[in-house]
This record gives structure tokens, sequence and C-alpha cells, in this order.
């Protein structure tokens, strides 16, 4: 599954423009490369800003359909570029009370998407991290999806690391950053920092391939994998909070 010519476009000046802030390192990108093997990636969520990262750096190497919360898609552009990159609508299952029987039909979406060869990426947790680790608990859209798994699915676990602390994440306040003005926040320290002097923060993403563990763990039920999945993401042990500044002028201590 390639990204088109145009999305690859806006990819690259995405990138181009959170490499202000971000210095994004990747590692096991030689899986992105195989574009036969329909894939179904499975990250980490510590801020809402990394879907965003991973999208920019993913489409480098092909495209991937995203599972986004409802929400977003009222936000203008935000619902232009998720129609581009096919995003599916979600509802909010933090507060949806339709929450079995939603997740039960996302999960067959999923799963006839990956049969047509299509790519998909969702999030195990379905919400952000309230820690600097990731907890899935009970949540049962994933493992639905991979013991449905069409033959010669691969599964690649992304761990996202470097998030936890910035003003995007749960860190601070244990909220969920309100998008736009978070968004609007952004651009503002943006132009306050003369826009190629403004602090980065370092976040690496790693790719690997989970293909045979989750099929191994899948048989044992949703716990099973569950705890499975938090042991890869967690791998590296609990992350240590970092509010790092947004103005070159400031100590490293966050606004």
């Amino acid at each position: 599954m390639k990204a088109s010519k145009g999305v690859k476009c806006i990819a690259c000046c995405y990138r181009r423009i959170l490499s202000l802030r971000y210095q994004v390192t990747l590692k096991g990108t030689d899986l992105l490369s195989e574009f036969s093997t329909t894939t179904l990636f499975l990250p980490n969520h510590q801020a809402v800003v990394d879907p965003q990262i991973l999208f920019a750096y993913l489409l480098k190497y092909t495209c991937a359909a995203p599972l986004v919360t409802e929400a977003y898609f009222r936000i203008p552009v935000v619902a232009q570029v998720l129609r581009l990159v096919h995003a599916v609508k979600v509802p909010d299952l933090e507060k949806s009370r339709r929450g079995v029987e939603v997740v039960s039909r996302l999960s067959e979406q999923v799963v006839e998407s990956l049969r047509q060869g299509n790519n998909v990426l969702i999030y195990p947790a379905g919400q952000l991290t309230s820690h600097g680790y990731e907890y899935i608990g009970n949540k049962q859209g994933t493992w639905q999806v991979c013991s449905q798994l069409p033959p010669d699915t691969r599964v690649v676990g992304v761990r996202i690391r470097g998030l936890w602390g910035s003003m995007w994440s749960k860190a601070r306040t244990g909220r969920t950053p309100d998008f736009l003005v978070t968004y609007l926040k952004g651009i503002f320290y943006m132009f306050v920092n003369g826009i190629f002097f403004m602090p980065r923060r370092s976040v690496t993403i790693s790719f690997y391939d989970i293909t045979s563990d989750v099929i191994n763990h899948v048989s044992g039920g949703r716990k099973e994998l569950n705890h499975y999945l938090e042991e890869f993401y967690n791998a590296e042990g609990e992350e240590t909070v970092s509010f790092l500044r947004h103005g070159w002028w400031q100590k490293n201590r966050g606004i």
C-alpha cells in the first residue's frame, strides 16, 4: 500500500515543520520497505502529537489507514488530511456507552481492510497514557482483530519514546490536551523562537516485527495479548517525565 505523490509531498513539508521542534530518530525502518506485505501497525500512545509525527515519517515508506476519534473529523483542515490518508472515524470509546458493540464492528472493518491488502494502524490502548508507561488493561479491540488476522498479514509493533511530558501529553494536567488550543500554542512558540531557534525534543520511533509473538499470545485471550503488548511497549522501563522548555531563553523546566 503506497501513498499518493500528493500525500507524500504534504508529509514531507510537515516533517520539515515538525523537525523545528522534534529531533526524530527512526529504528527498524527496513520493515517499512517491504511494500508487498500487508501490515497491521500497533503503536503506543504517549501524546496527542505522536500520530502526527508517526504518520509524517511513516509516509516516507508506506501508508496505513488509522482509526481516529470522530472529534478530529470536526476540525477544519485536520478533517481534510484524515480523509487523504483514508482514516476510519471511530467514536470516543471513553465517552461512548456503546463500547462493546462499536469495538466489535470496528474490528470487522479492520479485518476486512487487511483482507483487501490495506495497511491499518490502531492504538491498542485506545487512549492517551496517563503515566510514563503504556497500560492497555482489558481493552479488546486489538485482540479481536489479531484473532482474525488474514493469512500473511504482518504485525509491526511501534514503540514511541520521548513525548511523556510534552504539552501534548497528560503529564502536566492529567487530562487530554485540547487539540486546537495546543496546536495554536505550538505555532505561537515557533514564531517567538524565531522559527529556527526552538528547543528540540528528542523522540525515538522503533519498528519491530512482532507477528509471531502476537500469534502465540492471541490464543491465550485478550488479557494475555494485552499483557504481552504492555511488556513490549514498556521494555525500556517507565519513562521519566521531561518538561522541555518551549523558549530558548528559559531554563529547561517547561512552561
